[in-house]
């Protein structure tokens, strides 16, 4: 029997082996295996999944809740650009800042608005292949409004004023008119509104809304005492001073057609308007025109059983009233200068003022700056010291005068309401004076005598009587009251005696009993009447046409 001999191989025979027999055994170092093939493909799927999820993954712009709008970035990131907002039809911009991820306004926004919001986000580099390397969102969104529950409430004595809302408010603001409003921040929202309130009734306007950067639509509100009798708040508060032309508003604490019927409030002075029912509770007066005049006291009466609040009580009536500024006397001379009733023109330093009533009716109450000159070049010295602007003289009373008797007015040189609005009236349309400018310049020197100025020109110097030491004419500066052309004139002798002298003509009276007149004397230039300047009837004529209502009269 043969031995046989196991021999341990060497690496190199083992090797060598391989090719002589034809066997693969495995070896290290040579090529990856199939787990690690697999391993890797795995990963390139994962790369390419994550790569297609980033490319395809979008960026948002939605509502929020606290802000007007987020903004959520992609996945793989990306960098907002820039952020806009516009508003209106005309696309108005819209000032924004981004704080984090959420776009809020610079300034305050109206509730309601509708607002276009524009982002521009940029994606990474390697990404953009992809995704591209900008996107661009857009939204549209209007700003949350807050309602009220109800305009009208009642209160309890003693308790607050309180108002409620459909959406919690962050900001509100009341006052007693919609532009003089006071607006406050809440700490936190809320949907009841708590006013500082201590009448037991009363309106002013309410605004409010849902985020503390918005500004709500200030509406009038009311509040009533509890209780069956009808309540009635007015705006603006009785007693206050109103504009010519300012509407006054009536609120109820019950609908309108209950507390009144069918008869609608008077107004006083009769002004020309109408009344209007902006809702259940509330009506307006409207003025129209020149309104209820400059210095016009307004009076608005209820019937029985209605209170106004803050007006005057008379048994079961109820009545308000507000009062009217008078317009300045700068202006009152302005107008009668630019007229022709004074002996100055007038230049405004500004565009004229408007041709409306409103427009004069705001110059009246503010007069507006210019230069006031002397119309003619050889005004007598007297009177050119005798103008004063911005004061209410005889210069300007004997204008008004002469203005009311052209215009068909009781000439008693007091600018009322109606003389107000008569004037702003002739200004509008024009209606200058056409006779000019007259003085009567009476000298009680020796020989006493009346010199007769018109429009720059001297008419005539003639001799006249004056008052006797019994009965002196009195020295200063005065406008004619009445013009008669003839008349009987009586009255009291130094002595006690009464005298009654018929067919006095060509009269002219300017002070008390005191006027231009004819009388027949033996001569003239010497004191002989009773306070009166008397002339011949002939020069008394011819001085008559030059003198009516309003014109001055100056005695030294």
């Amino acid at each position: 029997m043969a031995n046989v001999s196991y021999l341990r191989a060497s690496g190199t025979e083992r090797a060598r082996g391989r090719g002589h027999r034809g066997l693969a055994l495995p070896s290290r170092g040579r090529g990856p295996t199939p787990y690690v093939i697999g391993a890797i493909l795995i990963g390139l799927a994962v790369v390419v999944a994550a790569g297609v999820a980033f490319g395809t993954s979008k960026p948002s712009l939605t509502p929020d809740q606290s802000a007007i709008a987020k903004v959520t970035l992609p996945l793989g990131g990306g960098t907002i650009q820039s952020v806009s907002a516009v508003t209106g039809p005309n696309a108005r911009p819209v000032p924004v800042v981004l704080r984090n991820d959420r776009i809020y306004p610079r300034k305050l926004v109206p509730a309601g608005e509708h607002l276009n919001i524009q982002v521009v986000i940029t994606r990474p580099g390697w990404i953009s292949w992809l995704s591209g390397g900008r996107q661009r969102l857009s939204l549209n969104v209007t700003t949350p409004v807050a309602s009220l529950r109800s305009h009208y409430v009642t209160i309890a004595k003693g308790s607050p004023v309180s108002f409620h809302f459909a959406l919690p408010v962050s900001a509100y603001a009341y006052g007693p008119s919609p532009g003089q409003t006071r607006r406050h921040v809440l700490s936190r929202p809320t949907t009841t509104i708590t006013l500082a309130q201590t009448a037991s009734a009363g309106s002013v306007f309410l605004s409010a809304a849902p985020r503390s950067w918005e500004t709500g639509h200030a509406v009038a509100v009311s509040w009533f005492p509890a209780g069956s009798g009808a309540t009635a708040v007015a705006n603006p508060a009785p007693g206050t001073k109103i504009k010519s032309g300012q509407p006054i508003t009536l609120t109820f604490s019950k609908p309108v057609n209950r507390a009144l019927g069918s008869q609608l409030p008077p107004v006083s002075p009769a002004t020309p308007g109408t009344w209007h029912t902006l809702n259940s509770h509330t009506i307006e007066f409207q003025p129209q025109g020149y309104g209820y005049g400059l210095g016009a006291t307004v009076k608005v009466g209820l019937p029985s059983g209605i209170r106004i609040v803050g007006g005057q009580q008379t048994g079961q009536a109820s009545s308000a009233t507000w009062s009217v500024p008078a317009g300045s006397t700068m202006r009152l001379q302005q107008m009668l200068a630019t007229l022709g009733y004074l002996p100055v023109t007038f230049t405004p330093s500004t565009q004229d003022i408007a041709l409306t009533p409103q427009a004069q009716e705001a110059a009246a109450v503010s007069a507006p700056s210019g230069k006031f000159s002397m119309r003619y070049p050889n005004t007598p010295g007297w009177l050119a010291q005798s103008w004063q602007p911005g004061s209410f003289g005889e210069l300007t009373k004997g204008a008004v005068m002469a203005f009311e008797n052209n215009v068909g007015m009781v000439p008693d040189g007091v600018a009322g309401p109606q003389v107000w609005k008569s004037l702003m009236n002739a200004v509008i349309h024009n209606q200058r004076s056409s006779f000019g400018y007259t003085v009567a310049d009476v000298s009680e020197g020796s020989p006493e005598t009346l010199t007769l100025w018109h429009s720059g020109h001297t008419v005539m110097t003639t001799p006249v009587n004056t008052g006797i030491p019994q009965a002196p004419t009195a020295q200063g500066t005065f406008a004619v009251f009445e013009h008669l052309p003839v008349t009987t004139m009586s009255g009291t002798n130094p002595d006690g005696s009464h005298y009654s002298d018929p067919g006095i003509p060509w009269v002219s009276y300017f002070n008390g009993g005191d006027a231009l007149h004819g009388f027949i004397r033996g001569s003239y230039g010497t004191p002989q009447s009773l306070g009166c300047v008397e002339m011949p009837f002939a020069t008394a004529a011819k001085v008559y046409p030059y003198t009516p209502i309003g014109t001055i009269v100056h005695v030294t």
